[in-house]
């Protein structure tokens, strides 16, 4: 007879004379220290297909998760594409992500996967914020139901549960096998050396990954495969525009420096260039790792960072782009307008300058959740934040978006572009974004602008 147990994260398969059939498994491996056979929780689903399709009898002590009755039917009427979606999903044996743009209901489809799957639950998500908002939407769609919360000063673990990536791979080792569904909402924070773990510590056979844009440039994306399951359904925002999402329109603004300016920044970026090339530092892969760790080995090094800082800032906040955000500011004024910048300072500097609300991760909850409360309202018309507003927020009275600096990343102007674009009455949106002429920000543009979003017919 073949014995199934969990045990800190993992899946310890014991049996009498089958070993022939366990060692045949992938992923099972002999433990010397407990006599036994073991591997990752998260290939439970792999195992017990195996043993189902071989006709060997088990004993399952592992899986302590609840079958449940959770309701089916809301006043809410699905959308043809979250039917879809879910129904795609079912296919895969409800194992894989599903790639949504932002603004067209990413969670409510979580709710049919829950529904779905009708068994205990975990979500996981990047922030408290969102940690919060997934607990309000799982009380409103199952009032009956328990729901609890790991994280942020809470470790209440129930029927339902939400929990943030840094929880789960600490909380998930002696939790995992108390959840028959795990959704990875923003799932693209998924790959990793330490929030991976909370994918391979859960046994949960049912498995859904939630991403706008789950393309990761370091590759991580493909590991999606192995610890969710592959996608299972894609939309894109073009896809959405129009009849799901708000019709929009995208325009670039160049911002010339000054001639002082110009002259400053080459100064500082011929400095920063010789560095690399005397260190013969490609920048890319590990190059930025190798930089710093070589400018902070000598004088000239120092000099060469402080030079790359100073080239940036001033590519990036230029007196030049202040006066071209102020016209676009008096240009919507009786529109909602939100401001991304790439750094905090700037983002204090713009608040400052014009007297407009900012939230960054500096900002806390009560007073970031009051700001985008009377931003939605229409108390305040302007709003700039740094990064934290990238994702898992619900702003939908905002059409204007003004991008004054950002770093390549095609997910990051992805999502910028996303926080505008969700249906609001009979709004049309805008992004626009200023790029400082000559200099590496035209480089950095042309490769965060890499994505369908941005393609014309």
């Amino acid at each position: 007879m073949i014995e199934i147990d969990f045990s800190s994260g993992t899946l310890e398969v014991r049996c009498d004379n089958e070993a022939a059939i366990v060692q045949g498994i992938p992923n099972c491996k002999w433990d010397v220290r407990t006599n036994c056979f073991r591997l990752p929780a998260y290939r439970y689903h792999n195992l017990i297909t195996a043993f189902f399709r071989l006709g060997v009898e088990y004993v399952d002590r592992a899986r302590d998760y609840q079958e449940l009755e959770l309701p089916t039917k809301w006043d809410q009427t699905p959308f043809d594409y979250q039917e879809e979606a879910i129904e795609a999903w079912v296919q895969m044996r409800r194992r894989g992500y599903i790639a949504l743009p932002t603004g067209t209901g990413k969670s409510f489809v979580a709710i049919l996967a829950i529904s779905s799957a009708q068994r205990s639950t975990i979500i996981v998500v990047p922030t408290i914020d969102l940690m919060h908002q997934w607990y309000d939407t799982l009380k409103t769609y199952f009032p009956d139901t328990p729901v609890g919360l790991i994280g942020g000063g809470y470790h209440e673990p129930e029927t339902l549960t939400v929990t943030t990536y840094d929880s789960a791979y600490l909380r998930l080792d002696t939790l995992g096998n108390k959840f028959g569904l795990i959704v990875f909402d923003e799932c693209h924070h998924l790959p990793g050396p330490t929030y991976s773990l909370a994918a391979e510590f859960s046994l949960a056979p049912y498995r859904l990954g939630l991403s706008a844009t789950p393309e990761r440039m370091d590759g991580g994306h493909n590991l999606l495969d192995r610890l969710i399951g592959p996608c299972a359904f894609r939309k894109d925002i073009r896809e959405m525009a129009g009849d799901y999402l708000a019709e929009y329109e995208v325009i670039q603004l160049q911002a010339r420096l000054s001639s002082e300016e110009s002259k400053e920044y080459q100064k500082n970026r011929d400095i920063y260039i010789d560095f690399l090339r005397k260190k013969q530092i490609r920048m890319g892969g590990q190059g930025w790792n190798q930089f710093i760790q070589l400018s902070s080995r000598s004088a000239e090094g120092r000099r060469a960072f402080l030079a790359y800082r100073r080239q940036k800032d001033i590519a990036q906040a230029a007196d030049v782009k202040l006066k071209k955000l102020e016209y676009l500011i008096k240009k919507h004024a009786q529109q909602r307008i939100l401001i991304f910048t790439h750094d905090n300072l700037t983002a204090y500097t713009i608040s400052r300058q014009f007297l407009v609300p900012v939230i960054t991760h500096q900002t806390k909850s009560k007073e970031r959740r009051d700001i985008l409360l009377m931003f939605n309202e229409g108390t305040y018309g302007v709003l700039v934040t740094s990064k934290v507003l990238n994702e898992g927020v619900n702003i939908p009275a905002a059409n204007i978006g003004i991008i004054l600096s950002g770093s390549a990343s095609i997910r990051e102007h992805v999502q910028r572009l996303g926080r505008i674009l969700r249906k609001h009455k009979e709004k049309k949106a805008i992004l626009y974004e200023i790029v400082t002429e000559g200099t590496s920000e035209e480089y950095t543009s042309q490769r965060r602008r890499n994505h369908e979003a941005y393609k014309r017919e």
